[in-house]
Formats: C-alpha cells, structure tokens, sequence
C-alpha cells in the first residue's frame, strides 16, 4: 500500500477531528461539549485536534461551514446540477450532463419567495435533538462573546444583504437600491432561526415565505447617499506595476478567477466590510469590482466570514440563474497574499485600502475610511475631487 504524504495525512487527520466534531456538537451542544471528548472519539490525542484547529469555537465554525458545503453539494445533486459552483474545474454555467440552469424567478417578489424557501429548509426537523437542531441552523448563539467576534458578524451580515441586493438589483427598474430589502428579508428570516432553536414549532415556515415575498412590495425609500464619502481624501495616482497571485477563487461563484482586469480592488478587514457597498457604487460601466477580505485572526474570525458568505451565496445560486448572480468578486485572503502583493503590510480586521487597476498597472491608491470609494472615483474624468453627485451610480 501506497504511503500517504504529508499532506495526505493531515487532510485525513481534519477530517477525522471534523466528523468527530460533528458528532459531539450534535449530541452534546456547544458550550458542554469538551475537546478531550472530540479527541477521544477521533481517537487521537489532544494535541493533533489542537494543531488543526487553535479553539473549540474554531473547531465549531468548520463543522457548520463542513455542514454548509455538504448541505450546497446535497442541494445540488437534488435540483440536477450535481452541486457543481465550477470549484471542480467546471464553468458552474450548465447542470448535470450539459443541463441548461433553471431559469431565476420572473420577479422580484418571486425571487424572495424563493430565497426564503431555500433559506428555510434549515430549520430543525421533528424529532432532532436542541443540539442537533443547533447545528442544522447553523447557530452562532453562545459562540460569539466578545467584541470582535460580534463585530464581524455585523459587519458580514452587512456583507450578506450587499450580496442579497445586487442580485434583487438585477430586475428592473435599473438603478433601485435594493440593500434595504434585503436586509429586511435577511432579519426576518434570521428571527425566524432564532424562534424555532428557542421556541421549537412556534409559527408556519410558509406563512414567512408569503412575507417574504410580501416585503418587495413595501416602499423601503432606498437611497444611496453615505454623509461621510464629500468629505474622503482622492485616491493618490500612481504607477506601480502590479504583479496579482497567480490564482484566487471567488466564494461567489466558487470559479478561480484572475486579479488582472482593468477595475477596482478593496482589501477590506472582517471589520469593515460594509465599505464594500462603497465600490460597487462608485465604479464605472465596465469596470472589474473585487473585494478582497483579510483578517488578523484567520482561524475564528475568518472562518466566520467563510462560513456566513458560503451558506448566503449556497442559497443565491439555488435561486438565481448565472447572469443574476452578484457581479462583485468576493476574495477570502486568509494568508494575506493579496495583500501582499499590493503592498499593504500588517493588514487586520480595520484594515481599509482599494487600488485602481488599469492595463496591467496600479494607476491609484487609496487608504483608510472611504478608500474603496476614492479608488472607484479615480477612474471618472472629474477624477480630482469627490464629487457627492456620483453617490448613486456605478456597476460592479
């Protein structure tokens, strides 16, 4: 028998502690759940759990981001696409054997009905256990105690409904902010989760679909215009070459793609990803968006990130055909390589800094509050200040 390589082995080692995990989480919940118990059950010592994953909440994040790209795998197999988003080296276009996607719903109000039914299928199952049906809605309650776990939370959330509004922004009219709504959607949906872990049967998962789909009607009066970005500082202009890492993959559509197309590039900490928004508004026709997410705390904090993003974007291509997708780029740097080779040292949660990028170079720079939208702007002719009329536009 062939020997395992290094690598190999540690995979197998993961997977071991992962399904150990999983079990134990199942039977046992969060807070009573103990590694020596994990590690029994893995047979494996305490050690080996530890140099794979630092904390028990790091180890509990995996498991639910495990469950999400099971559950997506599951889903898809179900629906004909073979779970495929073209991490496989496919184009995450056509289903199972060439199969065309199925088409996204006709409207806006459809979509949501939709969303949220596949959204909904989270919910505990009659006879799950409160632990089990802890992980099957991917709870985070009694896990994120501290400051800048929560703070990422939020600012993912902010991250999610982005996401959630630039496919709802796909219908017509052109031009209709739709975050509202989708943060709307998204915190029904959430209090839904949260009612049926601590009040198991407690309302009609079809009645919050009908909402759901009820909710496009509701005149949220949408309007981008953020006071700070008047008063935000013009990208600097520059011309540094720009040499990306050779490969990325967007959790968006799960494809790797290529940092070399002529746009904008926010590298924004897990504390500060609502400024992504201010990208996607400020960009030009054309223009290639990708935000780039770095953490000073990769094994917790950006495993959050991962999986928040991941269950979101599971659910956005249930939904939605292709060309609704986002058209934003979405990068989880955990290793900062991005960074790097922009040249941003020390990145962290607070970290804020976008670059423009044209014919191969970087054609401006832009740090602090309000850099991803000084990067956009530096592609516009009136370039030279901010400008408060530009607030609205753009496409990602």
């Amino acid at each position: 028998m062939a020997r395992l390589t290094r690598a190999q082995q540690q995979e197998r080692t993961r997977a071991a502690v992962l399904a150990a995990a999983r079990r134990e989480f199942a039977e046992h919940g969060y807070a009573v759940t103990k590694i020596d118990r994990i590690a029994e059950r893995a047979e494996m010592t305490r050690g080996a759990v530890y140099s794979n994953f630092p904390t028990k909440r790091a180890l509990y994040l995996a498991v639910l981001a495990d469950l999400v790209e099971r559950s997506a795998g599951e889903a898809g197999q179900a629906d004909g696409s073979d779970g495929s988003d073209g991490s496989d080296g496919s184009d995450g276009i056509t289903g199972a054997a060439g199969q065309a996607p199925r088409p996204s719903p006709d409207s806006v109000a459809g979509s949501l009905g939709a969303f949220a039914r596949v959204w909904l299928e989270r919910l505990p199952l009659t006879g799950d256990s409160p632990a089990d049906g802890h992980l099957r809605l991917r709870s985070l309650s009694g896990v994120l105690d501290d400051e800048p776990a929560r703070t990422a939370l939020t600012q993912t959330a902010r991250l999610e409904a982005l996401l959630l509004a630039l496919a709802l922004e796909s219908y017509p009219p052109p031009g209709v902010r739709r975050v509202r709504l989708a943060e709307l959607v998204l915190t029904l949906l959430n209090g839904s989760a949260g009612l049926a872990e601590t009040a198991p049967g407690f309302g009609d998962p079809f009645d919050v679909v009908r909402a759901c789909d009820h909710l496009a009607g509701i005149d949220l009066a949408d309007a981008w215009d953020p006071p700070h970005l008047p008063y935000v500082s013009p990208a600097r202009p520059c011309d540094d070459p720009w040499t990306p890492p050779a490969e990325v993959s967007d959790r968006i559509t799960g494809r790797p793609i290529g940092l070399g197309d002529d746009g904008v590039i926010a590298v924004l900490g897990a504390g500060r990803l609502a400024a992504a928004e201010e990208a996607v508004r400020g960009a030009l026709p054309g223009d290639r968006v990708t935000v780039v997410v770095v953490t000073g705390d990769p094994a917790e904090i950006g495993r959050l990130v991962r999986l928040r993003v991941d269950d979101l974007t599971a659910c956005l291509r249930r939904v939605f055909a292709p060309g609704a997708w986002p058209t934003l780029r979405l990068v989880l740097d955990d290793r900062a390589l991005v960074a790097a080779a922009l040249g941003l040292p020390g990145v962290g949660d607070a970290t804020e800094a976008a670059v423009r990028v044209r014919d191969g170079r970087i054609v401006a720079r832009a740090e602090g509050r309000g850099a991803a939208h000084a990067a956009a702007a530096a592609g516009a002719p009136d370039a030279g200040a901010p400008d408060a009329t530009r607030h609205g536009g753009g496409e990602a």
